[in-house]
C-alpha cells in the first residue's frame, strides 16, 4: 500500500508492508534509493502508522534528502588516476602508473590504491581492480569465517562460500548451507562485512528471517542494527562501478 507524507511544501510517497513479528512499534525505514518503507504490527491500523510517520516527518525528509545527495555523488567510475576507491571502509586515491615493460600490479601505499599496467587503458584499469577486490575478499572471507563459526552454537564446520558480483545484495546462504558473499563487500568497514559473514551464518541455523532468526543475530552480534544503517547508507558508493 503506497501513501503519501506532507511536510511543509514537501511530500514523500511511503509504502506499508505488514510484519508479523512487529507487536507494538511502527519502524520507518529509508533506504539508500530514497524509497520510504513503513512496517507495521499485524493488529496496528493505517490511520496510527500514518499519524507516526507525520510525527517523525521531519526525520523522514531529511533522510530522503541525504539519501538523494548521496546517490548524486556515487557516479560510474572513470578508472583514472584521481579517483576514489575503498577498501575496507578507508578512501585510498586511485594512481594509474603506465609502464611498458612491467607486469601488471595493484598495490595500497601512503593512502593511494596504485595500479601499473604496460597499457594504462581504463577498461584495463576496471579489469585488473576487479580481480584485485575478488582476490582481496577471497583471502579475507577465508581468513574471517573460521574465527567468527567458533563464536556461534550450532555449527561444526566453516562454510564454502562462493563470490558472486551482486546489484544489490551482499550475501546469501542457501537451504543447502551454500553461503553467496559479493566481493564489493570488501569495500566496507570491517565491522560491517562482519555484520554481513553473521547475518548469513545465522541462516546457516536458522534458514529464514523469523524471530528465531533475529534472536540469533542480536545474541552474536547486538548492534547490527546500526551496522546495517551504516552499509545501507554506503552501499551506492561501494557497489557503482
Amino acid at each position: 500500500m503506497a501513501f503519501l507524507l506532507r511536510y511543509g511544501v514537501d511530500e514523500v510517497e511511503y509504502s506499508v508492508i505488514e510484519n508479523a513479528r512487529l507487536t507494538s512499534r511502527v519502524r520507518i525505514h529509508v533506504n539508500p534509493d530514497g524509497r520510504v518503507e513503513v512496517e507495521k504490527p499485524p493488529r496496528t491500523e493505517i490511520e496510527d502508522v500514518q499519524a507516526a510517520v507525520q510525527k517523525r516527518a521531519r526525520w523522514v525528509l531529511r533522510s530522503v534528502r541525504a539519501a538523494v545527495d548521496t546517490r548524486r555523488f556515487a557516479l560510474p567510475r572513470r578508472y583514472v588516476s584521481g579517483e576514489v576507491h575503498f577498501y575496507l571502509g578507508r578512501r585510498y586515491k586511485l594512481i594509474v602508473v603506465e609502464e611498458r615493460r612491467a607486469d601488471s600490479d595493484v598495490r595500497l601505499w601512503r593512502g593511494r590504491l596504485e595500479v601499473t599496467l604496460p597499457i594504462a587503458d581504463p577498461a584495463a584499469v576496471r579489469r585488473r581492480l576487479k580481480l584485485w577486490y575478488r582476490e582481496r575478499s577471497k583471502a579475507y572471507f577465508a581468513r574471517k569465517l573460521p574465527e567468527l563459526v567458533t563464536q556461534l552454537d550450532g555449527i561444526s564446520s566453516t562454510p564454502d562460500f562462493q563470490l558472486i558480483a551482486m546489484e544489490k545484495q551482499w550475501g546469501s546462504c542457501s537451504p543447502a548451507g551454500r553461503m553467496s558473499l559479493n566481493p564489493s563487500l570488501i569495500k566496507a568497514p570491517a565491522h560491517c562485512v562482519e555484520y554481513v559473514l553473521l547475518h548469513e551464518l545465522c541462516h546457516m541455523i536458522e534458514h529464514n528471517h523469523s524471530r528465531r532468526f533475529y534472536d540469533l543475530l542480536d545474541r552474536y552480534c547486538s548492534d547490527w542494527r546500526k551496522r546495517k544503517c551504516e552499509l545501507d547508507s554506503l552501499a551506492e558508493q561501494l557497489l557503482v562501478e
